[in-house]
């Protein structure tokens, strides 16, 4: 009689039991080795579109790729206008689930400069293996089909910027699906087809959006880890906003040796305008830039958790000394900075001339931190500027101006986003340092910001939300350069990161 109850115990509850058991029973390890060459099927059939965000013509085929791999997933996908390219936005609801993540992915990229890839074509995705001299070299893509070695890479535009981590992701799903699990939490994923060209339309497109984009935290997959390789977290990110100066000199290029040292040269004008705004170290010195950035003992603490090498990076970089804005390369991001991305005046090499320049350019970004407000910086380095004798203007100057002020300079400036932050111990902080633990057997490395900027500042003021970068790929990547790649050791281990934060309870 105890055996026959006993038995029937079992049958009643073994539906029960066999859901707990499978909540436990997943081999990361195995499960993503099985679904790895999937994986390299969706990643390879995603980078085979061009891209350009530049381009709107070129995102129709991604999008619509983007809506056909969610809804062969029984995903809802829906298009969300903005005034630029639309956002897409896919949603699996799953019964019961009281809480909702939202996961963001970018789909366009860089422009190309085709002549300077070492391939036929960059929206070809070729495999390559580095041979003894250290150059990499095409071997078949079918290879990976007979054998595997997670230092051969793909390289093709988007691969690890942003392409590859919606693979990924993707890859993960369909994993965990095939394994009878699912997450207990309902997911979002948007998707940004204007992102490298700084989101311009997103902050209005989310406040319209909000409802539908409502979640209780937002998980970023993009970006490199740590310089190690090493699993890791990024609770922020720098935000940007940039502006062109354009000085200006005779209202043509004149002869040099007919007016140097009677025209003044703008391009002289622009170098010692700009070479104000900093001293010997790199530290910025109009007066306020870096108010209210105060690092206290313990967030310095928490830097120092961050493995760097400094002796390592300098070395990467080929530099022999850094500027001292902070005392070391974590504290360094911690501050906004003041960068000249670009300048142009006259002609160089081949076409060098001998003239006194119209006119001189420089184009300027300014990485953000949570305390800075660009409206506030800008209007700090205006000042400064007109403090150097310049009139700004908003426009090329005309001949009543160019006889009034003696220094002219024409200002254009504008705000792609801010800044975020996003405390360690916060509920994805805690969640997903579970699910990284499970994947890899150790704490991620976590990295207050990331000096990358990435267009999440609007999505946590409007959902007033946490969010979380989960980075994956390898940092030498040659993202937004010639010949992108991606690791195919960083690619296997990305679907891991995906497939623990899917199966991991919330």
């Amino acid at each position: 009689m105890k055996n026959t109850l006993y038995l029937f115990g079992l049958l009643l509850f073994s539906p029960f039991l066999l859901f707990a058991q499978s909540k436990k029973a997943i081999n990361l390890d195995e499960v993503t080795d099985k679904h790895f060459l999937n994986g390299i099927e969706i990643l390879n059939s995603i980078l085979s579109m061009p891209n350009d965000s530049n381009d709107p013509e070129q995102l129709v085929a991604n999008i619509e790729w983007c809506e056909d791999n969610f809804e062969k997933r029984q995903w809802k996908t829906e298009r969300l206008e903005t005034a630029g390219f639309p956002m897409l936005l896919a949603e699996r609801n799953i019964p019961k689930a009281k809480k909702t993540v939202l996961f963001y992915f970018h789909i366009d990229g860089q422009p190309v400069d085709r002549k300077r890839w070492e391939q036929e074509d960059p929206y070809k995705p070729v495999l390559k293996k580095q041979n003894s001299s250290g150059k990499w070299e095409i071997i078949p893509m079918e290879t990976l089909h007979n054998t595997y070695d997670p230092e051969w890479r793909i390289f093709a535009r988007s691969s690890s910027d942003d392409k590859g981590p919606l693979a990924m992701f993707l890859t993960a799903w369909d994993a965990m699906v095939e394994n009878n699990k699912m997450p207990n939490y309902n997911v979002k994923v948007i998707l940004d087809f204007e992102e490298e060209i700084g989101s311009p339309h997103l902050p209005a497109a989310i406040n319209k959006h909000k409802e539908k984009l409502a979640a209780n935290m937002v998980l970023i997959m993009d970006g490199p880890r740590h310089l190690s390789n090493e699993p890791t977290l990024s609770f922020g990110a720098r935000g940007i906003s940039q502006f062109t100066l354009k000085v200006f000199g005779p209202r043509a290029a004149q002869h040099s040796g007919h007016y140097g040292n009677y025209a003044p040269n703008p391009a002289f004008r622009m170098t010692q305008l700009l070479a104000s705004m900093k001293d010997d170290g790199g530290r910025v010195t109009i007066p306020g830039f870096y108010d209210g950035i105060i690092l206290t003992d313990e967030e310095k603490k928490i830097l120092d958790q961050v493995p760097d090498d400094e002796n390592e990076i300098k070395s990467k970089l080929g530099i022999g000394s850094t500027d001292k804005v902070g005392n070391t390369y974590q504290e360094s991001l911690q501050y906004p900075s003041l960068n000249i991305r670009g300048l142009s005046s006259g002609w160089v090499g081949d076409e060098v001339r001998t003239i006194v320049p119209a006119d001189a350019t420089a184009e300027i970004d300014v990485r953000l931190v949570p305390e800075s407000d660009p409206e506030r910086l800008f209007s700090l380095i205006r000042k400064h500027i007109e403090g150097q004798g310049y009139h700004i203007l908003e426009n090329d100057p005309t001949d009543e101006e160019r006889a009034k002020y003696p220094k002219l300079v024409k200002w254009e400036g504008s705000i792609s986003y801010k800044a975020f932050r996003t405390p360690f111990d916060s509920e994805p902080g805690i969640w997903l340092n579970k699910a990284m633990n499970r994947a890899f057997g150790k704490d991620p490395i976590r990295k207050r910001i990331s000096g990358g900027s990435l267009p999440i500042a609007p999505f946590v003021d409007a959902l007033n939300v946490p969010a979380v970068t989960v980075v994956t790929v390898n940092a030498d990547n040659n993202q937004h350069g010639p010949n992108e790649n991606i690791r195919l050791g960083n690619y296997k281990e990305g679907i891991k990161t995906a497939l623990a934060i899917l199966t991991e309870e919330l």
